[in-house]
């Protein structure tokens, strides 16, 4: 069976991809304005500080939008068709993408409540992955 992709992990996302360690999932925060803000960058894109931090989130929202995937070329990928990947709002508010599992893709909708999980590949990366929130609310 082929393994997951890597990440390309250089650069400002470095803890992002060390924040699932713990099973917690982590974004940069401006400590000037208190802004978190999604993809990681050296610099606030609202208020242009470079005094950041990494900020534990709760690890859950929701489906903001989605796609079904039916073919893929990466052999990882191509044995796990269909396989959703979807932008989560976080309840923190920022939006990123990541994959849903463990449900079936037709049960996939807008809206619908995920909380994150992470897939250790090694070398200090974890993957954020998310899955149906069961009693949650987003």
């Amino acid at each position: 069976m082929s393994t997951r992709p890597a990440p390309d992990v250089r650069g400002p996302g470095r803890p992002y991809w060390r924040s699932g360690a713990d099973g917690v999932l982590r974004l940069p925060r401006c400590t000037a304005c208190q802004r978190l803000f999604w993809y990681p960058r050296t610099h606030c894109p609202h208020c242009g500080s470079d005094v950041l931090e990494w900020l534990a989130t709760a690890g859950r929202g929701h489906v903001y939008t989605f796609t079904v995937v039916r073919q893929s070329p990466e052999p990882f990928f191509a044995a796990r068709v269909p396989y959703v990947v979807a932008m989560i709002e976080l309840i923190e508010g920022p939006r990123l993408m990541a994959n849903i599992v463990d449900c079936n893709a037709a049960s996939v909708h807008i809206g619908m409540p995920v909380s994150v999980l992470f897939d250790d590949l090694g070398d200090d990366v974890h993957v954020p992955l998310f899955r149906p929130a069961t009693g949650a609310t987003s």
